[in-house]
């Protein structure tokens, strides 16, 4: 009996398997997108090339991350995604930024063309019990503002949200418990589920409503990050969740991308777009 696994197998695995997904994936894979911090060195080097790069492969969505961004001309940027055709629904934006200049990001996230901010990473102090209770209800009140201001709030995870468990309850339960499911999405990295040994599959129907996008970096056997294609994991079988049904964007992602850059996310957006063949 032939199954997933074994069509992934196959040379002709991904077509094969994408043929058998077709009517899932036809409409959730309209617009890949790229989460910038993978070609972070390409990106603060020369901002507009790159993001001509991006397009040209075939990319249409982008998630500002890392590169320096930040201190760019916003303006630029925009003109620039307008021309080639990409658009970027969030931007990250550091919990120290959202504190202490939160007006200033809320402007750089609507100039850049964002619906939603994405809080991308909690530094070591905050990873205490102390220290991570005292900042989940910041997470409410982040996201209460930036619905004011018409913007939408998601946090994204790495491993350490599941694998610290002060009195034995996990960062991750505890932010679940603690943050507004109405307000606080969820943008869920399934390479730091999978790394701090969730069942990813599991973990996405639990949080439904609650998933707002995907960040898609793949799992080689011996748990380094590859470009999506070229790892372990069933990205097929993930996205056909129930749980899957709201997610509203698919970053391809890769930390450790290798030099010159360019292959990888291409190797990862041809993949993706297989499925939806």
């Amino acid at each position: 009996m032939i199954n997933r696994r074994m069509l992934l197998a196959g040379a002709g695995g991904v077509a094969a398997l994408a043929f058998l997904d077709r009517p899932a994936f036809a409409a959730k894979l309209q617009a890949i997108g790229l989460q910038l911090y993978t070609i972070r060195d390409l990106f603060s080097k020369d901002p507009v090339k790159t993001l001509e790069q991006v397009a040209a492969i075939g990319y249409r969505e982008v998630e500002y991350g890392g590169g320096g961004y930040e201190g760019m001309d916003h303006a630029l940027l925009r003109k620039t995604m307008d021309r080639l055709g990409l658009r970027a629904p969030s931007v990250h934006i550091g919990y120290d930024a959202l504190l202490g200049q939160f007006d200033k990001s809320v402007q750089m996230a609507k100039t850049l063309g964002a619906d939603t901010v994405v809080l991308p990473y909690m530094t070591d102090p905050h990873r205490t019990e102390q220290g991570w209770e005292a900042a989940l209800p910041n997470f409410n009140r982040f996201a209460t503002d930036l619905k004011k201001a018409g913007l939408a709030f998601a946090y994204h995870n790495h491993d350490f949200e599941f694998t610290l468990k002060p009195g034995g309850v996990s960062l991750y339960e505890r932010f679940l418990k603690v943050t507004d499911p109405a307000l606080v999405k969820i943008e869920l990295d399934l390479y730091w589920a999978e790394r701090a040994g969730e069942n990813v599959g599991a973990l996405i129907d639990r949080l439904g409503s609650r998933l707002y996008a995907y960040h898609v970096k793949d799992m080689r056997a011996d748990g380094s990050m590859a470009a999506v294609g070229a790892g372990k994991t069933d990205f097929a079988a993930l996205f056909k969740l129930k749980g899957s049904a709201g997610v509203r964007h698919f970053y391809v992602e890769n930390d450790q991308a290798p030099a010159p850059y360019l292959p990888d996310i291409t190797t990862s957006f041809q993949t993706l777009r297989a499925l939806k063949f």
